[in-house]
């Protein structure tokens, strides 16, 4: 590397934060093929997760476009120098990867390689991936002809990133998988309370209907009244289950990101609502997955409430990009309450839940509201 040790040693700790700042595993890997690429100054880089079946569960690549992956076709198999790095565990460093007997060629629309640098990333005993780099930036080299590819300083410097990068990437499976808990265990919360709450309502709506059908021939005016009853239990049942569907249903995140998905919810709620619900965003970009997932949920309770509880006739809801932060402001005009009541009012102990998942991925969550004057949620997290 043409850096010297000051500069050096500042780019391996950009390196090493980046990859440390991520929760999700498609994410920290991203990280480090971008991180492993820009400090050894190479063309090309990717890291592979091997299944058990021959291939790879996951495979992340930089300095490669998307038109160029998408010729490329299939994800490659554990063959060759990939295999080695896998099944041996042991580093490879080759000045012509084409010239390697075990080379086995690659697809017509990959790029052409030659220096090749790779490393399995351990987590103890157990390979966890491959991480390699091809193509030495020759700029720094006095012949033309080459013949100054990876060396061993950045062997040894790859071993350091391999080395942080299986942390990294054990710490981000590790939560990926509490989190799958965590949402197993909510689904299943979820599930109670529709049980409880739309059962209770269809038994209601049962026993007023029969009330009804005897009153109809000896007094049609209390019959009438009974079935505005059973107007008015059936559209609160529809409300309930329709509010639950929402929040059991798995949002759109990975395809349609958050401001889409959260444009399409209000437009459903909306509808479904007498008050008038709006959304509009403003300059937000993609944010890590656990953000927008905890940003999503966020705005969901916080409609729910609005919805459900304040008799508001308007609720906003605005996402939008604050100096290095994203922020997400949700304001009703309904009847408000006094936030130094929230632990004893049952109704809005949802906070309680939409400050944990804020923290949850470092952000903050402020809330202002005052008896008769509406509320205000504002949620705010780092990036976007």
């Amino acid at each position: 590397m043409s850096q010297g040790p000051r500069s050096g040693l500042y780019a391996v700790s950009t390196a090493l934060l980046a990859m440390s700042r991520h929760l999700e595993v498609r994410d920290v890997l991203k990280t480090i093929v971008a991180s492993a690429r820009e400090l050894l100054d190479a063309q090309y880089a990717a890291l592979g997760v091997p299944d058990d079946h021959g291939g790879f569960a996951q495979f992340v690549v930089d300095g490669v476009s998307d038109a160029q992956w998408k010729a490329i076709g299939p994800l490659p198999r554990q063959h060759g120098i990939l295999a080695a790095m896998l099944h041996e565990a042991r580093p490879e460093r080759l000045a012509d990867v084409r010239a390697d007997p075990r080379f086995e060629g690659w697809p017509a629309a990959h790029p052409d390689m030659s220096d090749f640098l790779g490393l399995p990333i351990r987590d103890g005993d157990e390979v966890i991936g491959a991480l390699f780099l091809a193509n030495k930036n020759k700029k720094d080299c006095s012949s033309p002809a080459g013949g100054c590819g990876f060396t061993g300083d950045d062997q040894e410097l790859l071993t350091i990133l391999a080395q942080h990068a299986a942390i990294a990437l054990t710490n981000a499976r590790l939560y990926e998988r509490s989190r799958e808990l965590t949402i197993a265990e909510e689904r299943s919360r979820l599930a109670h309370e529709l049980h409880d709450a739309v059962s209770q309502k269809l038994f209601s709506l049962r026993l007023t209907a029969q009330a009804a059908a005897a009153l109809v021939d000896r007094d049609p005016a209390r019959a009438k009244g009974e079935l505005h009853q059973v107007a008015m239990l059936a559209a609160e049942a529809t409300e309930e289950l329709r509010a639950a569907v929402i929040e059991l249903r798995p949002a759109a995140l990975d395809e349609d990101g958050l401001v889409a998905t959260l444009r399409t919810q209000i437009q459903v709620l909306d509808r479904a609502h007498s008050a008038r619900v709006t959304f509009a965003g403003h300059g937000v970009r993609a944010l890590p997955a656990a953000q927008e997932e905890a940003v999503l949920r966020v705005a969901q309770e916080a409609l729910h409430n609005a919805l459900r509880h304040s008799g508001a006739g308007r609720v906003d809801v605005t996402l939008e990009k604050r100096g290095p932060s994203t922020v997400l402001r949700v304001s009703d005009d309904g009847s408000g309450f006094e936030p130094t009541a929230t632990r004893t009012a049952g109704r809005h102990l949802g906070l309680v839940s939409m400050r944990d998942r804020s923290s949850g991925v470092g952000g903050t969550l402020s809330v202002e509201s005052a008896p008769g004057k509406g509320t205000t949620i504002e949620m705010e997290v780092p990036g976007g």
